[in-house]
């Protein structure tokens, strides 16, 4: 059989180009656009005011995966809760950036709560609710200038539902004047991407750095996001901030906002996103922490914990057993993984199957790093393991799911821990 001529081209996204920021907290850097990965944020829900579940919540966030954690800052109580939410942080070790998200009274909070403004390493500022008619350019100058005092980085962050009003009417009456007017959609569009420039162009001139300053535009539906970010790339080497303003709640949120990123991604445009799940009842907040990190991983460009490979069941599979294996052993890595960051260099790169039959269970077994294939209906109680592509053990009876278990574990500590770098394979 002949190769296929010109070989087919592997897919790996071409990062767009950007600036590169820096939020910084204590001896914590991390870098945004230019070479650095695509960040992972997300965002409290808990009243700010409340400074001990808030800092609870921003641990849960940190320990999840989120390499900055944004707070609401929206009342006196909530701005002279901040440093009391930063020092409850530093003493538990969780050294996680805080972003400040303001609204309608910022350029206040900011000068009247000094403590508050110094203990966020980031600001964000809606350019459509800073303020309206005169008092507009005077409210977002304060805010950068508290930026620019306290040396930290803003985000300027335009909103579907919040957009500044003026600039919108303004592109209306020049779109009504047009011989073929465009879509009111369109023109929307343009007044998110302006509002964004304008407001960045503003802050350069009450001389904040372009390197200090991170772009967003978001909006609720997949193909407007897509659309405006394009837009928005094509136009600056700001670093930009990726997310639906509103994703929705499990399935629906979690494929809208997968959706949209991966495009956009895939496109190498974003240099840091949120999953804007809306959280469901009882539900965790730290869901949209891990949807983020499973997109990134999904498209290669970043990884964060080992990933499992199982296969979705058939008539061949009528066991659950195999479900409640990969379950637990996924739940496993997952849980390790705050200790297994330091103490395993390289392990998120471990890759795990778990699968139900005879059918794909061998050949994807051989190509994961540790794979088990469990007995599927009619087959022998038996269920061979393979490491590093070689068969190493075959187990049976009650106990496959601990012995298995015992066996990544044993893989991991051989493999990355730093005894033993480079193991050929374990027995």
């Amino acid at each position: 059989m002949q190769l296929l001529d010109p070989p087919i081209p592997e897919a790996v996204p071409a990062r767009h180009r950007t600036r590169q920021a820096r939020v910084v907290w204590g001896d914590r850097v991390v870098t945004i656009g230019g070479d650095a990965p695509v960040r992972v944020q997300s965002m409290t829900n808990t009243d700010t005011a409340d400074a001990i579940a808030t800092a609870i919540q921003v641990k849960e966030l940190a320990m999840a995966g989120s390499e900055l954690v944004r707070i609401t800052v929206n009342t006196p109580e909530a701005a002279a809760a901040v440093p009391a939410i930063r020092e409850q942080l530093d003493r538990m070790g969780v050294d996680v950036p805080l972003v400040g998200d303001f609204h309608y009274n910022g350029h206040r909070l900011l000068a009247d709560y000094p403590d508050c403004a110094q203990a966020l390493s980031k600001y964000r500022i809606n350019p459509g609710n800073v303020g309206k008619g005169d008092k507009k350019d005077r409210q977002f100058a304060q805010m950068i200038e508290a930026a620019l005092r306290w040396e930290r980085p803003v985000r300027i962050g335009v909103n579907w539902g919040s957009l500044d009003q003026e600039l919108l009417a303004a592109l209306m009456d020049a779109n009504a004047r047009r011989a073929e007017p465009y879509e009111p959609r369109q023109i929307m569009a343009q007044a998110l991407v302006l509002s964004a420039l304008e407001s960045a162009q503003r802050a350069q001139e009450l001389g904040m750095a372009a390197d200090n300053i991170i772009l967003s535009c978001k909006v609720s539906n997949v193909q407007d996001l897509v659309t405006v970010y394009r837009a928005l790339a094509a136009r600056s080497d700001y670093p930009l901030h990726l997310g639906l303003t509103e994703a929705g709640m499990g399935t629906r949120g979690i494929v809208a906002s997968t959706s949209a990123l991966a495009i956009l991604l895939q496109e190498g445009i974003g240099d840091t996103i949120r999953v804007s799940l809306t959280p469901e009842p009882g539900a965790a907040r730290t869901q949209e922490v891990v949807v983020a990190l499973d997109v990134l991983q999904a498209l290669g460009l970043r990884a964060f914990t080992p990933s499992v490979t199982a296969c979705p069941g058939c008539g061949r599979t009528t066991s659950t057993f195999f479900q409640e294996l990969t379950q637990t052993i996924d739940q496993y890595l997952r849980a390790q993984m705050p200790v297994w960051r330091t103490r395993y260099p390289g392990v998120e790169q471990l890759r795990v199957a778990v699968m139900g039959c005879i059918v794909n269970g061998p050949g994807e077994s051989k190509h994961a790093d540790i794979g088990i294939s469990l007995p599927g209906t009619g087959e022998a109680p038996a269920a061979p393991v393979y490491i590093d592509g070689e068969k190493v053990a075959t187990l049976r009876g009650e106990n496959i799911a601990a012995e298995f278990q015992t066996i990544v574990e044993h893989y991991v500590q051989q493999r990355f821990g730093a005894a033993s770098r480079h193991p050929d394979r374990v027995a």
